[in-house]
């Protein structure tokens, strides 16, 4: 956990699962066949936050539900890949599209379909609730679970040691 703060430095981008990372992995499935799942609003800032401070954020996910992207739909700059099968190839991707090093990007994951991805990310982070091979694996485990904070913790951690939290700007939506 002791480099965990000083890897932070390097951090120019967020890689996220939705289920299980921004949700707390319960998913409603509604009359329709909708899949809804619940999201945490300071997840929601710290992730609209980063963006405004010039940080990339990207959802790699397996779910799919329009409602997942509905819920960033005016998150301008942050990436969703929903339904992904393979997540090292998307990954992979998203780091030559945006010019990126893997030890510039913070993957947090919670089970299985993301070790491979959090393998070959410059942080590896979880929530409190994360599977125990992804904890194992982890560089960071929040106090947080998933879908309750997990993603402001690390994100408000990385500003905070960067200088780029609470500026005069951090008021402003």
């Amino acid at each position: 956990m002791k480099n965990y703060k000083e890897k932070l430095h390097n951090i120019r981008a967020f890689v996220l699962d939705f289920d299980g990372v921004l949700s707390n992995g319960k998913v409603f499935v509604m009359s329709d066949g909708e899949q809804v799942r619940a999201t945490n609003v300071k997840d929601g800032y710290a992730l609209h936050y980063a963006l405004k401070k010039g940080y990339k954020v990207a959802v790699i996910s397996g779910g799919y539900a329009e409602s997942m992207r509905l819920r960033f739909r005016e998150f301008h700059g942050m990436e969703m890949f929903l339904h992904v099968s393979d997540k090292i190839k998307v990954f992979n991707e998203y780091l030559a599209a945006n010019n990126l090093k893997p030890e510039q990007v913070l993957v947090m994951g919670d089970d299985i379909p993301d070790y491979p991805m959090m393998q070959l990310a410059g942080v590896k982070c979880c929530p409190a609730d994360a599977a125990i091979e992804i904890q194992q694996l982890a560089d960071y485990i929040s106090i947080r679970n998933g879908g309750e904070g997990a993603v402001r913790d690390v994100i408000e951690q990385t500003m905070r040691l960067q200088g780029t939290w609470f500026d005069i700007d951090a008021h402003i939506w």
